[in-house]
């Protein structure tokens, strides 16, 4: 949407402010034709020739939702107007659609300028976008990405498109950010664009789960010590804080931090220093801090199990990451890059239609990491990069139906135990066979099971990458195979 070419036509329209002749003239020079309209239906009539809609917005944003119902045949950029004190209509705007958000008083050509390239932003990325109906959706082959494509982040759903907005401009500001969402929904990946998206971004991203460590090695990682300031502390140690100068400090799952390590955290976000353990001069810290949590801290505080204090101090601002089911436009794009993670080789993948529609359909409750097991399980089971509705095992799905699709559809051909299975497993296990009718439902999934671990273990150069494959630890895959080897000697055979 260049300006120096032809001018970009727009429908204009804002209920609460006039559009003045000078203010006119200046947006004709920065390349923009508004086309003033006052009514809805004005708009419905005009939206096929329009290139861009710039609406107008007062306290309320609901405006911009019917807007988007008029404009979803078209998806043309919408750029948002509002009072400079009205912060959170801004954010609505953005998490509403909005490509852009200018002041209602800003009619500078910088400012305009701005606006247009994020409308031809939004248009491009609109175009390339495609978003499959769930109940229909053609043959898909995946390509396989060049590397710095996999290690890229998967924003084309435009709930999320929305979402990495608000995040690039959030990170513009010197603020602490609280993310908010389910588990696994992606939220270290949003807060890395917000580290990537600052100033910040040449200095370090450091994390920490606060609830994968005991309170006094949370304290003592965070804060550091001095040398001599406890019984083996032979050597001053840099907590995260000082290791993250200059960049950024991610606090994941900030809602299990206990109560007593709150409050210091609290005090070195005011004051932005720390004292060390055993040490007596403080430290001037530069570190951006993003904390995320999957609980609702506000009914934490209610049970007094976090510090409403604390609470403001983080949610400087909020962004909430939906889940996968929210956002079904992310899904094949994330099947593909998983795909070109997990897959060894330039070969091209084939997903077919059936098994796109059973992937937008599921309801996803592990989000992005469930839909990582269920690729890997896939990969494990496909013998010709093809992969189907027979090589989809979701973790809720009814045992039955997989059963089912494994005993009737065999999926690979009999393999050829190696070493390491060997090791931990009776050749007679190997050619375990489906039970008879009358055994039930148990032997089957012994069966199954064991067909699936065969393959992972087959086409896995280790068994941590076995178990990895098959969405499981290794202590996991180990308990299993000493389980098969044990029931080998009492499931039919075939030696």
């Amino acid at each position: 949407m260049p300006a120096s070419t032809c001018p970009t036509q727009a429908l204009w329209l804002d209920p609460f402010r006039v559009l003045g002749a000078d203010a006119l003239a200046q947006l004709r020079a920065v390349g923009l034709e508004p086309q003033v309209i006052n009514t809805l239906d004005e708009l419905q009539a005009g939206v096929a020739s329009a290139q861009l809609i710039v609406l107008g917005l007062g306290a309320e944003a609901d405006l911009l939702q019917d807007i988007r119902a008029r404009n979803e045949t078209h998806h043309h950029p919408i750029v948002c107007r509002v009072e400079r004190r009205n912060l959170e209509g801004a954010v609505a705007a953005m998490q509403g659609g909005a490509c852009h958000v200018l002041a209602a008083d800003d009619f500078s050509t910088a400012a305009w300028q701005a606006a247009l390239r994020s409308a031809a932003t939004h248009q491009a990325t609109a175009a390339h976008a495609t978003t499959p109906p769930p109940d229909q959706p053609p043959p898909q082959t995946v390509k396989m990405p060049d590397l710095a494509a996999v290690r890229s982040v998967v924003y084309v759903d435009p709930v999320s498109r929305n979402l990495l907005a608000l995040a690039q401009r959030v990170a513009q500001a010197n603020v602490t950010v609280l993310l908010e969402g389910p588990t696994g929904s992606g939220k270290e990946v949003l807060a890395r664009v917000l580290h990537e998206s600052s100033s910040a971004a040449p200095g370090p991203f450091v994390g920490l789960n606060c609830a994968a460590l005991p309170e006094h090695m949370i304290e003592d990682m965070l804060f550091g010590h001095e040398k001599g300031a406890f019984t083996g502390a032979i050597k001053e140690h840099k907590g995260l804080f000082e290791q993250a100068q200059g960049g950024t400090l991610f606090l994941d799952e900030i809602g299990e931090m206990p109560l007593l390590l709150q409050a210091k955290l609290l005090r070195v976000l005011q004051e932005r220093t720390l004292v060390r353990l055993g040490a007596e001069r403080s430290i001037t810290l530069n570190v951006r801090v993003i904390a995320a949590t999957n609980k609702d801290l506000r009914q934490a505080i209610t049970q007094r199990e976090f510090r409403e204090d604390l609470y403001f101090r983080l949610s400087t601002f909020k962004l909430r990451v939906p889940p996968l089911r929210e956002r079904l436009g992310d899904i094949m794009p994330l099947v593909a890059r998983l795909l070109a993670r997990h897959c060894v080789g330039a070969q091209a993948w084939r997903i077919s239609p059936q098994a796109q529609a059973m992937l937008l359909a599921y309801a996803w409750p592990g989000n992005v990491r469930e839909l990582e097991n269920v690729v890997q399980r896939a990969v494990v089971l496909c013998t010709d990069q093809t992969i189907d509705v027979a090589q989809l095992m979701f973790d809720d799905a009814p045992l039955t139906n997989l059963l089912t699709q494994t005993l009737e559809a065999p999926m690979y051909k009999p393999l050829t135990p190696t070493a390491e299975l060997s090791d931990s497993l009776p050749s007679a296990a190997l050619s375990v066979q489906p039970s008879e009718p009358g055994q039930g439902l148990q032997a089957a999934v012994k069966h199954s099971e064991q067909h699936v671990i065969r393959a992972a273990i087959e086409t896995s150069e280790s068994r941590i990458e076995a178990a990895k494959k098959l969405g499981i630890s290794p202590r996991t895959l180990r308990y299993k195979l000493a389980r098969l080897r044990d029931d080998a000697h009492c499931l039919p055979v075939t030696l």
